[in-house]
């Protein structure tokens, strides 16, 4: 054994603590390691590679293939990992949690393995371990989590559906672990059952030992995905609710939709649905789970004492010099260097003697120079100052200050810490978007509604779902005093905030008016919800309650609609012809007036029911659809249907994107031709190209210019901006644009004397017939195409192809022509096109330019060609009328609701490719039917009905004073109330 005396600063540091006592460092026998992280990682890797050297050149050649296959195998199940988890919609996270959990499996079994005592070394490791992986693979986790995106779907179509019990992220977990739970179970538990056997087998050569590893492995395996998995599973899917959420909102915002109803429309495409969380006085959620903010506060600030507070409790041991500073240590020797001559003086001995000579070779003994105290307890620490006492205490702190003394662990230790701020951060900032503002109401209260004590919650308590309305269900205990909860308050102020005014009940809606006095009197003190309906007409009639804003005043929209129809209906300017509204069949109850309030229309009276048919299947790109269609025309849906039959005969319709872009033509103005000459060149250069390009792209995520087209005209220039706007319709976007990008024009460019004469030039165009739009496209350009066998055409169409092919040029090319048609060479394409925009919530006045298409046939061997080709198609799956909830569950229908999730504007671009199949299916039956001459039987059979229609509106007459009032006509009177009785004329 050698010794070594420590060095003198050693010495000297421990000479107050030892009293004079100096220990000397020895030789210990024990397991090799280096005091330098470096040189003892370089030093393991080169033994690590000389025993695997070692093993290759002793193996057998089928081991090494065997292997090889094996380590090949394991890594091919690495990669169908993260394939499948890529199919199911995570590109890296969920793969990587579960090769996290299946390591920490391994090292929880590995940790149990070795302290009952069981042995094992790495080469068992390195040849069991790939195929324990191969045998076992990684379908449990792939297969929970498809168990919890199937329920999370079937859970969020239940709530929209039936609206019923509410569904969280969290309960669509409970549920893929009910279905899937056992099965699960019941594989791990044969799985460990086998290895069990195995370990309990007599087999020797490590098998017995892999198989006890393994079944412990399997075990903390099951209880990981259990636990660990499924929280990551949770947090995933969380964010990726909260993703879909801002997106969606900043889409709305980016499309000039007002923020309040960005928000309200991004909460009811939520799910869970932000309905799903009970906001109670300041309780909110964190990733579903309810916490109170200043708790949580609380809780964090604690956590960062009690940290801080254990640092300086165990400072004086992380300031203690340590035992190995100062003390080199001598490189390794190589014992294939000093055994050389020993092994040649045996060999030499052996030879001269000529005996027979066993050499039996040892494994190496490795040695580490260090204090042999530390084996055991100085009996000059007893009565320290420092000593804690012989309890488990002291040995955790010694043991966890005894790792920390390790460099290469304490490097780890530092990298899991960044690690795990770094992920905390991310989830926190993810979790920031529903901490903040749970509860914001649609319409904030200025800052003297707020001292006056105004209503400052929303009208609706809770979002509608995205569905159709439904009849109202019965209200349970605590939504029927919902509105008698207290506010919650929103900020500082210095009068406390009024409870909601309630509404007064039937009792009270029958009580004869209050005095005009008090009724004024509550309206200036904010309880104008507690008036009944006719104190409320009658104030508004007084103007005391502006009409427009009943909304705001009353906080119920609902209730607010049935107001301003009794307002209309008993104005006196307009009572001889609005006097029936307010009794009128126009429906207002059970609409969802969040979604219009602010974004679609004003002055709401009600919601028209417009009938909407479904035409088709019509398979269009290999996808199936069924067409929503909102129509009055009767005929017209069973014609689409009939042509779309005659389509998927001959094997569906093939679309092509020709152009996405929509345009914007501002006019600008100079007050000479030379520099408005100079402004159009330098529109047209390259820089004027980039300069531009970059203020528009700026304005918007989504809103790309692609290209800009100037003229001149005198003294003004017309620049028609063309540009991408993701799966918005896009024109309030590209406004905005183009008003920043011309703001930078005239302040950054030299052109501070031109003046914007108007944002819109008529250079676009918008809602009107024009050429630019035929020559240029404005919006989706899309061609659809179809041939239908020349057997399809004589037995469902009813029409030889040939004269079909004459017809068609006849009427769409040179009757067209000889009425100066202008993108009208069709049959009929605005009649899908008004009816697929009304049902789906596109702008009806865009039908104008949307309609522009040109109908081309062809007979080809005897087979019909047709074709549509539509350069401008103006439509959206966000903002808008989509988002009105029967619109957005007709976009649904077609798969298109809302914005894409990976590819902005494939959502916009597949609604346009489904019109235009359906105006394909319109052109060629209608086409059919006039070269057949069924269509006027046809309108005649269907159109005709034998149902009385409704009495019309009584006729006003003219009395002596020359004031209009209504009157019913008499039993004598004919004129009108003739025209009562039968079908009413069609144009």
């Amino acid at each position: 054994m050698q010794e070594i005396s420590a060095p003198a600063d050693v010495t000297q540091a421990q000479g107050s603590e030892q009293e004079g006592t100096r220990e000397e460092k020895k030789w210990m026998m024990r397991a090799s390691k280096n005091g330098n992280a470096r040189t003892g990682v370089r030093n393991w890797v080169v033994e690590s590679w000389t025993s695997f050297v070692d093993l290759l050149k002793n193996a057998d050649t089928g081991d090494i293939v065997i292997m090889a296959l094996g380590y090949i195998a394991m890594h091919l199940t690495f990669v169908s990992l993260f394939l499948a988890m890529r199919r199911l919609g995570s590109n890296f996270w969920l793969a990587t949690a579960v090769l996290l959990q299946s390591a920490f499996a391994f090292l929880f079994g590995l940790a149990i393995t070795t302290y009952l005592g069981v042995p094992i070394n790495v080469i068992l490791l390195s040849e069991g371990l790939p195929f324990l992986v191969v045998i076992i693979g990684f379908e449990k986790p792939i297969v929970l989590t498809k168990a919890v995106l199937s329920a999370s779907l079937d859970g969020r179509r239940a709530t929209e559906e039936k609206r019923g019990e509410r569904v969280t992220i969290q309960s669509a977990v409970q549920t893929a672990i009910k279905r899937t739970g056992f099965e699960i179970v019941r594989d791990y538990f044969f799985e460990i059952l086998i290895l069990v056997a195995g370990a309990m087998s007599g087999i020797q050569g490590g098998l017995r030992q892999f198989c006890f590893l393994g079944a412990w492995i399997l075990f903390f395996d099951a209880l990981m995905l259990l636990t660990f998995y499924t929280a990551i599973l949770t947090i995933k899917l969380e964010i990726n609710r909260i993703k879909r959420h801002v997106a969606l909102r900043r889409a709305l915002e980016d499309d000039g939709v007002d923020g309040k109803v960005a928000e309200n429309v991004a909460r009811n495409n939520d799910w869970p649905n932000a309905r799903d969380v009970q906001v109670v006085n300041n309780t909110t959620t964190v990733f579903g789970q309810k916490i109170t903010v200043p708790k949580f506060k609380i809780f964090m600030v604690a956590g960062f004492v009690l940290v801080n507070v254990l640092n300086v409790v165990t400072l004086k041991f992380g300031l203690a010099p340590t035992k190995f500073s100062g003390v080199g240590v001598t490189p390794p020797l190589d014992p294939f260097k000093v055994a050389g001559s020993g092994l040649d003086h045996i060999y030499e001995q052996a030879k001269a003697t000529a005996t027979s000579t066993i050499v039996t070779i040892l494994m190496p003994i490795k040695y580490e120079l260090e204090f042999p105290s530390i084996h055991y307890a100085e009996p000059s620490l007893a009565n320290s100052e420092y000593a804690f006492g012989n309890n488990i205490s002291t040995h955790i702190v010694d043991g966890v200050l005894k790792s920390l003394e390790d460099p290469f662990l304490s490097k780890w230790i530092v990298l899991a810490l960044v690690m795990s701020v770094v992920l905390n951060g991310y989830l926190f900032n993810a979790a920031r978007w529903t901490i903040k503002e749970p509860h914001k109401p649609l319409e904030p209260p200025s800052p003297s509604e707020v001292q006056d004590g105004a209503p400052t919650v929303p009208s609706t308590p809770r979002l509608s779902s995205l569905a159709m309305p439904t009849p109202p269900r019965t209200p349970g205990p605590d939504e029927q005093n919902r509105h008698l909860q207290p506010l919650t308050q929103l900020a500082p102020v210095p009068h406390r905030l009024q409870e909601i005014p309630a509404p007064p009940t039937e009792e009270e809606q029958r009580q004869p008016n209050r005095p005009y006095e008090i009724l004024e009197q509550m309206v200036k003190d904010k309880q104008a919800p507690r008036m009944t309906d006719e104190e409320l007409i009658e104030m508004s009639l007084r103007g005391k309650i502006p009409g427009y804003a009943l909304e705001k005043t009353l906080g119920d929209k609902t209730r607010a609609v049935k107001i301003r129809r009794g307002l209309v209906s008993r104005t006196h300017a307009t009572r001889e012809t609005s006097t029936l509204l307010e009794r009128s069949l126009l429906p207002y109850k059970d609409y969802n007036y969040d979604l219009v309030h602010g974004a679609c229309c004003e002055n709401v009276v009600g919601y028209l029911p417009l009938p909407v048919g479904v035409a088709g299947p019509i398979l269009v790109d290999g996808q199936n659809y069924f067409l929503p269609m909102a129509t009055t025309e009767g005929v017209l849906v069973a014609s689409t249907s009939r042509g779309a039959k005659a389509i998927n005969a001959g094997g569906g319709a093939v679309t092509v994107i020709t152009g996405d872009g929509m345009t914007r033509g501002p006019c600008i103005g100079f007050d000479s031709l030379v520099r408005a000459g100079a402004a159009k060149n330098w529109l047209d250069s390259e820089e004027g190209q980039r300069t531009m390009k970059d203020a528009f792209n700026s304005t918007s995520r989504f809103a790309r210019l692609q290209s800009m087209k100037s003229a001149i005209a005198g003294t003004n220039i017309y620049v028609r901006f063309r540009a991408t706007t993701g799966d918005a319709m896009g024109m309030n976007m590209i406004s905005k644009g183009v008003e920043h990008a011309l703001n930078v024009m005239a302040n950054d460019c030299g052109f501070d004397d031109m003046r914007v004469v108007t944002v819109s030039g008529n250079y676009c165009t918008d809602k009107k017939s024009a050429a630019i739009n035929w020559i240029d496209g404005r919006g989706k350009g899309v061609v659809a195409e179809a041939v239908i066998p020349g057997h399809v055409v004589k037995s469902v169409l009813k029409c030889e192809v040939e004269d079909l092919v004459q017809m068609n040029i006849s009427k769409n090319f040179i009757g067209s022509a000889m009425a100066g048609a202008m993108g009208g060479f069709n049959a009929h394409a605005a009649n899908i096109v008004a009816a697929m925009f009304l049902a789906t919530g596109q702008d009806p006045a865009q039908v104008v330019e949307s309609a522009n298409c040109i109908t081309i046939m062809h007979n080809v061997n005897g087979n019909l060609q047709i074709s549509v080709s539509m350069p401008s198609i103006e439509v959206g799956t966000i903002g808008g009328g989509t988002i009105l909830e029967p619109q957005s569950a007709m976009l649904d229908l077609l798969g298109v609701r809302g914005a894409h999730p990976t590819s902005p504007g494939d959502n916009a671009r597949q609604l346009a490719r489904v019109i235009a199949a359906g105006v394909l299916a319109g052109e060629l039956s209608l086409n059919s039917a006039l070269c057949a001459g069924h269509l006027v039987k046809a309108h005649m059979a269907h159109n005709r009905s034998n149902v009385p229609s409704r009495a019309p509106t009584p006729a006003p007459a003219t009395p002596r004073d020359g004031s209009m009032t209504p009157v019913t006509p008499g039993p004598g009177s004919g004129g009108l109330s003739a025209l009562s009785v039968g079908p009413v004329p069609r144009r």
